[in-house]
Formats: C-alpha cells, structure tokens, sequence
C-alpha cells in the first residue's frame, strides 16, 4: 500500500518501503524528497508562481554541472498528467559508476515545481517507472 504526502500544498503517494525527508521543510524551505531503499531519491521543491519554469530548469542544471563538469544533458520536454513540463535528462559518473537523472518544471496558478530525481543507472531501470508514477501522483493533485 502506498504512503500518502500531504503538506506545503502539495500532495503525492510515494512507496511505503521508502524513506520520506522532510528536513528541508523543518527549516523552512518548500521541499521534500524521498529516498529509494537502494538510494535512488525523487524530490520536489516549490517556488513562487512568478519564476519562469524554464529557469529552475536551468538552475538546477547549473548546480549539477558545478558538483559534475562532465555530465552530459538533453533537453526535455515532456507531459506528465495531461502537464506540461520543462526540463533535462542527464548523465554522470559519480564514484566511477554511471548515474541518471531527471529534472522536470512546470508552471500552475498556484506556484512553480522543480521535480527532481537521481539514481544510480543500475537501480534507475528498476525505479525509473516509480519516479514516473510519484510524479504523476503529484501533478494530478495540483
């Protein structure tokens, strides 16, 4: 049975055998992420619906390229429940083993979302239709 996140106006199902974070939250910040039991995480992070989709994408890019120069990226965009969204895929070695990850932006009258999610390519096949379906929670629900 899945586990249900329901705070900071946003809502979303997540496995039960996943671990939620909300630490970002106890500090004040607008986000959550919730980690796979291999590593593998998804986050999302709200931001004032006045910020342009297109550069969190950007930003967040930027931030992975400065802890990871030599990754490579693609461009993306996609639609995730009847949404769409804005964003990259990319690649990277980290511990000489080669990683994936996502970042996904859209914009709602309410706010801006920044998901994000990451894993080790190995364990990304495996939890790649997971991030899916915890995005798609999310973005039916706002």
């Amino acid at each position: 049975m899945p586990r249900q996140f329901d705070k900071l106006g946003v809502s979303f199902q997540y496995p039960d055998n996943w671990t939620l974070d909300e630490q970002e939250v106890l500090v004040g910040r607008r986000s959550v992420t919730v980690y796979s039991p291999g590593g593998a995480f998804w986050s999302v992070s709200i931001h004032s619906r006045n910020v342009d989709p297109a550069k969190l994408a950007k930003a967040a890019l930027n931030a992975m390229r400065e802890e990871y120069p030599d990754l490579e990226q693609e461009e993306v965009r996609d639609t995730i429940a009847r949404r769409e969204t804005i964003g990259y895929d990319l690649n990277f070695c980290y511990l000489d083993l080669t990683n994936t990850a996502c970042i996904r932006c859209l914009r709602t009258p309410r706010a801006a979302y920044v998901v994000f999610c990451q894993a080790e390519d190995r364990e990304f096949e495996g939890v790649e239709a997971v991030f899916r379906a915890m995005t798609t929670s999310l973005l039916n629900n706002l």
